[in-house]
C-alpha cells in the first residue's frame, strides 16, 4: 500500500495557515508543536491533521510563495477528497476567504472549488459522487477543462 501521509510547507506566519487549516477541516487539530532550528535560522513547527494525515507547516519563512498565474516551478496545489465540499466552501467563504476557481457545477461525477490560504498556496477540495474510478476519473466531454477563475489576482 501507498499514501500520502503529510505534506511539508513554509508559511511566513504559522498562525494564518493554521486557521485556515482548522476552517476547513474543524475535525482536524494540532497533533504536535515545537521549535527546532533549520540551517541557523530558529522556526516554530506544528502538524495539523486527524489519527492518519496532516500537514506539516513551519513558520519564519522568509518571501513570497511563487505566483500562481506563472510557470515556475513549484507546489501548484495541494488535493483534498472531501465528504462535502459545499460546506467547507461555505465555512471558508463565511470567515471571509474567497473561492478562486468554483467547478461544482457542470461535472455529473465529482464537484471542485479551489481556495488560496494567506500564505499563497492553493487548496482543491473535490467531492467525488461516484466510487466507479471510470465516472470520477471522467475526463472527457464533460467541460472540465474550462476553468472559470472566480478572483483571479
Amino acid at each position: 500500500m501507498v499514501r500520502l501521509e503529510h505534506s511539508n510547507l513554509s508559511v511566513v506566519d504559522i498562525e494564518k495557515t493554521l486557521d485556515f487549516i482548522l476552517t476547513a477541516f474543524p475535525h482536524w487539530q494540532v497533533r504536535a508543536r515545537g521549535n527546532n532550528v533549520w540551517y541557523g535560522v530558529e522556526r516554530q513547527w506544528l502538524h495539523v491533521g486527524d489519527d492518519d494525515y496532516y500537514l506539516s507547516l513551519n513558520g519564519q519563512a522568509a518571501g513570497k510563495n511563487r505566483d500562481l498565474q506563472g510557470h515556475t516551478p513549484g507546489l501548484a496545489h495541494l488535493g483534498f477528497a472531501v465528504d462535502d465540499v459545499n460546506a467547507i466552501v461555505e465555512r471558508l467563504t463565511a470567515k471571509g476567504y474567497d473561492i478562486r476557481v468554483d467547478m461544482r457545477e457542470g461535472h455529473p461525477f465529482r464537484k471542485t472549488a479551489y481556495f488560496i490560504d494567506p500564505e499563497g498556496f492553493e487548496f482543491e477540495f473535490i467531492q467525488y459522487l461516484s466510487e466507479k474510478p471510470e465516472e470520477k476519473n471522467l475526463y472527457e466531454d464533460v467541460g472540465s477543462t474550462v476553468v472559470t477563475f472566480v478572483n483571479p489576482d
